[in-house]
């Protein structure tokens, strides 16, 4: 098995993280200013080879209501282009709440609004990850149909 690379794509940052080999836990890896697409992109690209990823999973903000909004529109503009730019399978997984659960964890661990600010989106993309990995063990444990 190889690592997974999440992608938690936000307006001003893109929070990244990475799985172990064995695709059992995640961690925060980095936090990217986004400047432009391009740039995260290579960014991205350069990470997965470095870590010999073989999947990169990219948080899509689905609405609550299931209708498309303007952030879901540009996170798979984001991910298609992504997919042009490198053989690594590029998925979608949902990323409803992460960045609201990791702001509670934040919040919790008592850390300042700035240190809040430097980590939040790596450990969103942290806690996507944990969940699309979770959600393949049950996939895996899932009683075959008759």
């Amino acid at each position: 098995m190889g690592r997974i690379l999440a992608v938690d794509y936000g307006e001003k940052r893109v929070g990244l993280a990475i799985s172990d080999e064995l695709q059992i836990t995640s961690s925060p890896l980095i936090t990217l200013l986004r400047s432009g697409d391009d740039e995260i992109i290579a960014e991205i690209i350069q990470l997965a080879q470095k870590y010999r990823v073989e999947e990169i999973v990219v948080g899509l903000p689905v609405r609550t209501d299931a209708k498309q909004g303007e952030m879901e529109q540009r996170v798979r503009s984001f991910a298609k282009k992504l997919q042009c730019k490198t053989k690594v399978p590029v998925v979608f997984f949902d990323e409803r709440f992460t960045t609201r659960i990791a702001e509670q964890v934040l919040l919790e661990a008592d850390l300042s609004r700035q240190k809040r600010k430097q980590v939040r989106d790596k450990l969103a993309a942290a806690i996507l990850l944990q969940s699309y990995l979770e959600s393949k063990v049950r996939e895996r444990e899932a009683p075959a149909e008759p």
